[in-house]
Parts: C-alpha cells; sequence; structure tokens
C-alpha cells in the first residue's frame, strides 16, 4: 500500500499531470521562437535564449522562473534594474561605426523622423484604454510605444522602470519586429516611393577622420548631459562603447566588449526576457495589444523616415534615395541591409548599404534620446 503510495505522489508531481493547457501553448510560442531564429535567421543570437527562456519558465513545479530560481535571479540582478540593456549599449556601441552619420549628418533627421511611431503609438495606446477596453496606464502606453524604436534593449529599459508587468510582451514584440523587418519594411517602401525614386544613386561618403571619430562619442555625451539628462544613461553606455573602439589605445577592451562582453550578457538577457514568457503572465488580452501596437509603431516609425526623406529631396539639391528613410528605424544592421536590397533590386549599381547606416545609427541615438523624454514625463 505505501508503495502504491508512493508512485501515486510521483505521479502527480510528473509534468504530464501538473502541465496547464495553457502552459503548452506558451512552450508551442517559445519553440516557434526557436524555429524562426535557426531556419529562419530571425535575430538568433536573442530568439534562441529567449524561447529556451520560455520553455523553461513554463515548466510546471520546477519554479524556474520563480524569484529563488535561476532565471528569477537574473532577472532581478540584470532585468528589473535596467543593468543588462546598459552593459548591452556598451557592446553596441563598440561595434557600431558612426563615421557614415559623421561624413553626411543630414541623414540624423532621417533617425530623428523614424521616432515619430514612439509618440504615435503613445497616443494609440491611450486610445485602446480609452475605448477599447485595454487598462493601459500612462507608463504602460510609455512601455509600449517605445517599442516603435525598434530598439530592443531600450524597449527593456524603458519597460523595466516603467511598466515591469509588460517587460515579457514589450520584449518579444520588440526584437520580433526587429527580426521581420525583411518582411515588414519593403511592402511600405515601395507604397510611399516611387520606381524612380528607388534609383537614385548618391555620391560616395567623404573620408572620416580620427579626431573626427573620437569626439563625436564626447560631443554627444555632452550635449545629452545639458539638454536631456535622464538619457545618459543609455547615451552614456553607447558612447563609453564607441569611444573604447575609435581611441585606438585600448584595443583589448574594445575586442572585449565587441565579443565575450555582449555575448555573455546576450545570453543572460535573452533568458531573463524568456522567464517573463510565464503563461499567467502572458496569455493576456493586452498582450494582444501590445503585439498590435508594437507593429502599428514600427510601420509609423519606417513610413516616418521615407516621407521626410522626400521631404529633403523637394528642399534640397543634393537628393538623397528615400529608402534610406526606412533605416532611420534603430534596428542595426538589418534596416540598412533592407534599404540596400531594395535599392538594389531597381538600380543594380546603387549601393545604399553605407547610406543608409547613417540614419540606422542617428535612430539608435534617436530611441535613447526618447525613452529619456519618456523617463523624464513618467
Amino acid at each position: 500500500m505505501d508503495i502504491a503510495r508512493t508512485f501515486l505522489n510521483l505521479w502527480r508531481t510528473t509534468g504530464m499531470t501538473t502541465i496547464s493547457w495553457q502552459q503548452l501553448i506558451m512552450i508551442a510560442i517559445s519553440v516557434v521562437l526557436i524555429y524562426l531564429a535557426i531556419r529562419k535567421g530571425f535575430e538568433p543570437l536573442l530568439l534562441i535564449p529567449i524561447g529556451f527562456g520560455g520553455i523553461l519558465a513554463n515548466i510546471p513545479i520546477a519554479e524556474i522562473a520563480g524569484p529563488a530560481g535561476l532565471l528569477g535571479q537574473v532577472y532581478g540582478f540584470g532585468l528589473s534594474t535596467g543593468v543588462f540593456p546598459l552593459l548591452i549599449f556598451m557592446g553596441v556601441g563598440a561595434l557600431t561605426d558612426f563615421g557614415p552619420l559623421i561624413a553626411h549628418p543630414k541623414t540624423a533627421l532621417l533617425g530623428a523622423a523614424a521616432q515619430f511611431g514612439i509618440f504615435a503609438t503613445l497616443i494609440g495606446a491611450l486610445f485602446l484604454s480609452r475605448y477599447m477596453g485595454f487598462e493601459f496606464t500612462l507608463k504602460d502606453a510609455a512601455s509600449v510605444a517605445i517599442i516603435g524604436g525598434a530598439d530592443g534593449p531600450t524597449a527593456i529599459f524603458v519597460a523595466s522602470r516603467l511598466s515591469p508587468r509588460l517587460l515579457g510582451a514589450v520584449a518579444v514584440a520588440a526584437y520580433s519586429y526587429m527580426a521581420l523587418v525583411p518582411i515588414i519594411q519593403p511592402p511600405i517602401m515601395r507604397l510611399l516611393t516611387t520606381a524612380a525614386e528607388r534609383k537614385v544613386e548618391m555620391r560616395q561618403l567623404r573620408p572620416v577622420s580620427k579626431a573626427e571619430r573620437i569626439l563625436f562619442p564626447l560631443v554627444v555625451l555632452g550635449i545629452c548631459i545639458l539638454l536631456l539628462p535622464s538619457a545618459t544613461p543609455l547615451i552614456g553606455a553607447l558612447m563609453f562603447g564607441n569611444l573604447v573602439r575609435e581611441a585606438g589605445v585600448v584595443e583589448r577592451l574594445s575586442k572585449t566588449l565587441q565579443n565575450a562582453f555582449i555575448n555573455i550578457v546576450t545570453i543572460l538577457l535573452g533568458l531573463a526576457v524568456g522567464s517573463k514568457l510565464e503563461a499567467a503572465q502572458f496569455l493576456r488580452l493586452e498582450t494582444l495589444g501590445i503585439l498590435a501596437l508594437g507593429l502599428f509603431a514600427f510601420a509609423v516609425g519606417t513610413a516616418a523616415g521615407l516621407l521626410l526623406a522626400k521631404l529633403m529631396n523637394l528642399l534640397s539639391r543634393e537628393k538623397v534615395n528615400p529608402l534610406i528613410g526606412a533605416a532611420g528605424v534603430s534596428a542595426v544592421p538589418m534596416a540598412a541591409r533592407v534599404a540596400n536590397k531594395v535599392g538594389l533590386q531597381y538600380n543594380r549599381d546603387n549601393f545604399l548599404l553605407m547610406h543608409a547606416m547613417g540614419p540606422n545609427v542617428a535612430g539608435v541615438i534617436g530611441s535613447a534620446i526618447a525613452a529619456g523624454v519618456l523617463l523624464s514625463f513618467f
């Protein structure tokens, strides 16, 4: 009898009897994320750890994502404090070449225009809350709106500060739409530009001196300190990484930031984000609203960059190919690659990659500034 009771208790603690259908759904979603990363190549460095973290978070009884579990502790140390996004920005700064932006500073306007999606989505989130039954507070709306910047670390940083309960949905939406740039952007590009505009060739960028490269991160940080101190955590981390890259006297630090450092933080960041994909937190109506608003934000940001590029052509003698305006969303470097690919489809001699990198890296700065604005308001 004791043996039978022991086996019965053992049976009751297996996953087959304790797992819920909601957890099965989230495990299936996590597997899809891993499939997209491996099979389709969609942001594999992040979607694989996020997907695997999502599987671990939905294992019954184990409580891996709980406060005492491994993922819970990683989340508490790195995401709830906002440390991981800042460390990621250091690595991003070390990997980023701001030369195209320095050589063609006018393209910074395209990066700024793409942030329009953030503030349009803020209004959209408040609309859903007022008229569609969603319960988004102002802080929630700001956390959802930052998805429009197409910058995962920035979205995580803002959500962790303003609406931690939405962090999982915001992070998944941000990184999913970043991964889907090659699918989302080309139709918008073709809709808002003519065939003749897509064929516009741009002249080669001027060489950028070492002094300019070294001064750039210091000047940007100085301006940020004077005008928007609330953005300095993100901007400061980004510019520190870039200064290490461009200084030329700390090669060991530069290589560490570009490789081992950012890789380790990316693994922990992805697992921590995946820990917020627990069924109880993720399978809610507001998650669908966040995903819809994220797509809207990304589309508006892309369209704003394209339309400003067209306006610049009307007001300036030096023409730019409007396609590079779509790279203003800060999905680096994928958005720039998409602009280059679409341009080559209409003109085989039209290499836009370096030109598109200008607004692309400007978008990284722009999304950080937008995050600072939102944090200062809320």
